[in-house]
C-alpha cells in the first residue's frame, strides 16, 4: 500500500461508505456474508472485485484459520482463487496474519475522489447523452478494452444488475469506439468504472473528455462528490484524474495463498 495515504488517520466512515457505493455500482451474482467479512462470487466475470472477500471491520478476527478455509471452500467450488481485498476497514492485524502465512499481495490499487460543486473542470465538460443501448455500449468498450466477445455475456450481466441509476458513457468516430466509461449515480455520490482509450488515440484528450462528460451528467442529477478505483502502478490514468482534481482517499489491495497467483494466471 503506497506510504503517502493516510489510511492509519482515516476517519472508516468515509471508507465504509465508498465500499458500500462500491459493492453497490458493481453487484457480485453471490454474496454470504461470514461475520462482517461480505464475500462476493461472480462465476461469470472473472474481475477480482467481484470476486474477493471483503473484510469490513478491523477487530473481527475470531477463528482466522477456520474462516478462510470455510471461504477456501467456497471459491473452489465457484472456480475462482480465494482473494481477500483488504482496505483499511480490514485493519493491520489481518493484514500480518496474511504476511505470516506467506500470502502474496497483488494489484494495490488508489480509491479517489472529487467534489463536484464549485470550480471544477466538469462545468466546462461537453453535455452528452448516455447510451440506451446496453449491447451497442458493451461493443464499443469491449473494443476500447482490447477484450474479446466471450466477456459480453458478464458484462451484460453486472450492468443490467445495477441498482442504482447508471450513465453508458462511449466516444465515437465513424462508429470507431475511442474512450468509454460506466458513471453509477448512488445519490450524491458518482462511481466512475471501466474508463478507457483505445489503444490507437491515447494520449489525444479523449480519456479525459469522456470522464468529464460522465461527472456531468451525473451532477447535473444531484451527484455531489465522484470517486473511482484504479490501479496504483497506472501513472499515466492517476495523472489524468489528478488534472481533472481527483486526490487519493485511501488504497486496498489483493491476498492470496502464495502460488495462487501463478496458478490463476496460468
Amino acid at each position: 500500500m503506497p506510504d503517502h495515504l493516510p489510511d492509519r488517520s482515516l476517519h472508516l466512515g468515509l471508507v465504509r461508505r465508498f465500499e458500500a457505493a462500491g459493492f453497490r455500482a458493481w453487484p457480485a451474482a453471490d454474496v454470504q456474508y461470514d461475520g462482517t467479512w461480505v464475500i462476493r462470487l461472480t462465476p461469470g466475470h472473472d474481475a477480482k472485485r467481484l470476486n474477493s472477500v471483503n473484510p469490513l471491520d478491523p477487530g473481527d478476527l475470531h477463528d482466522l484459520d477456520n474462516r478462510i478455509a470455510r471461504a477456501a471452500e467456497r471459491f473452489t467450488a465457484a472456480g475462482r482463487p480465494l482473494t481477500f481485498r483488504l482496505s483499511p476497514l480490514a485493519g493491520e492485524k489481518l493484514e500480518a496474519h496474511f504476511d505470516a502465512a506467506g500470502w502474496d499481495t497483488i494489484r494495490p490499487s488508489l480509491v479517489m475522489a472529487l467534489g463536484l460543486e464549485g470550480d471544477t473542470p466538469v462545468g466546462d465538460a461537453m453535455d452528452q447523452i448516455p447510451l440506451k443501448d446496453v449491447d451497442r455500449f458493451i461493443t464499443a468498450a469491449l473494443e476500447v478494452h482490447g477484450l474479446g466477445p466471450a466477456r459480453a455475456p458478464g458484462l451484460t450481466d453486472i450492468i443490467r444488475a445495477i441498482e442504482p441509476e447508471v450513465g453508458l458513457f462511449a466516444l465515437e468516430a465513424e462508429d470507431h469506439p475511442l474512450a468509454s466509461a460506466i458513471c453509477v449515480q448512488d445519490r450524491d455520490l458518482a462511481g466512475l468504472f471501466e474508463v478507457a482509450t483505445h489503444v490507437k488515440v491515447r494520449g489525444q484528450g479523449y480519456g479525459r473528455r469522456v470522464v468529464l462528460s460522465a461527472l456531468k451528467w451525473a451532477k447535473l442529477r444531484g451527484a455531489k462528490l465522484a470517486w473511482l478505483q484504479v490501479e496504483a502502478n497506472n501513472e499515466v490514468a492517476i495523472k489524468l484524474y489528478r488534472s481533472i482534481g481527483f486526490e487519493a482517499v485511501y488504497g486496498y489491495h489483493y491476498r492470496r495463498p502464495q502460488g495462487a497467483v501463478a496458478e490463476a494466471e496460468a
